[in-house]
């Protein structure tokens, strides 16, 4: 079972292609995306695979990318 912030997030991530930054360092200080099956999108850390994942619908993750390429989470 993966969870979505503390509920429980049906499905398994098992089966799915998860993919890194080809700007991610070697440091292992990084996240991974997948395209579920669904539409969603998981992202997870990608030092604990077997870890939880959060899972955004496509609404979600185009905000979420919208706000990233407009500096929104820069500090």
């Amino acid at each position: 079972m993966t969870t979505l912030w503390s509920k429980p997030v049906s499905g398994d991530l098992t089966g799915v292609t998860w993919r890194k930054s080809t700007r991610s360092a070697n440091n292992c200080a990084c996240v991974e995306v997948a395209v579920l099956p669904d539409g969603r999108v998981g992202v997870r850390d990608s030092t604990n695979p077997d870890g939880p994942a959060l899972v955004f619908d496509s609404p979600e993750w185009a905000a979420f990318l919208a706000g990233a390429k407009g500096g929104e989470f820069d500090l």
